[in-house]
């Protein structure tokens, strides 16, 4: 019988271990292989959570980083001792394993190798940010990164507007940390002053912002502290 592929949440910022549910130590406590966005990262969080393997160490543990552009062969060599009856573990860098990483392909190959996949309860910035935002969550689309520069990326956010006006739904995105206040500028120059945008910040942080006005509010007071923080946009009507 094959093991089974657990999905593992991650914290949002290392300062919010506490985000994670104490069950889902108790399930990595007995799993040996680990595929993980980030070696570093993963051996970080997992020595922080306490996780103890039958009385090893994390160093004794096996790790298999994975690449998004990773092709059938290698995703079937992390998944062999699934194939060989043991359970192993997806983890992510943070949040939700499969949910705006390369974890989907790992998850696909599971499912085609008929491997059973268990999602484990996490937290997620999109759905925290989606939750908090006042917007429809009836309908919602998470469009991941828009275009780097300013003319085709005003296009996007143009195109993503009439979505949001034509069906209602919400559409969620985000930016490299570093390029927050640019994007924010484009939100601003590109889209109606009716549509609502929520701007969630520092998602489980103590620091936490989620603040949801209208185009024309933000234009008249847009926040300037942005630069390099974790921020998730969603905009709507």
């Amino acid at each position: 019988m094959n093991g089974k592929l657990y999905l593992i949440p991650n914290v949002l910022n290392s300062e919010t271990v506490e985000t994670i549910p104490a069950y889902i130590t108790d399930i990595i406590a007995h799993i040996d292989v680990f595929i993980v966005e980030s070696l570093k990262n993963a051996r970080r969080h997992l020595v922080k959570i306490g996780v103890k393997n039958n009385g090893r160490t994390v160093d004794q543990l096996t790790f298999f980083e994975l690449d998004k552009h990773a092709k059938e062969g290698t995703l079937t060599h992390y998944l062999q001792a699934a194939l060989e009856g043991k359970n192993i573990g997806l983890l992510s860098d943070a949040g939700c394993p499969a949910v705006a990483d390369p974890g989907s392909s790992l998850v696909a190959a599971a499912h085609r190798k008929g491997i059973e996949v268990v999602p484990l309860v996490g937290p997620s910035s999109i759905i925290l940010a989606l939750m908090g935002s006042g917007m429809s969550g009836q309908s919602f689309a998470f469009v991941g990164y828009l275009p780097i520069d300013s003319a085709p990326r005003k296009q996007r956010l143009t195109e993503l507007e009439k979505r949001a006006q034509r069906e209602n739904q919400t559409q969620l995105f985000i930016e490299t940390p570093y390029r927050n206040q640019q994007i924010l500028a484009d939100i601003l120059a590109a889209c109606q002053p009716a549509m609502r945008l929520c701007i969630a910040t520092d998602i489980t942080l103590p620091t936490q912002s989620i603040q949801t006005r209208s185009i024309e509010q933000w234009r008249k007071n847009p926040p300037t502290d942005l630069h390099k923080r974790p921020v998730v946009f969603a905009l709507g009507k």
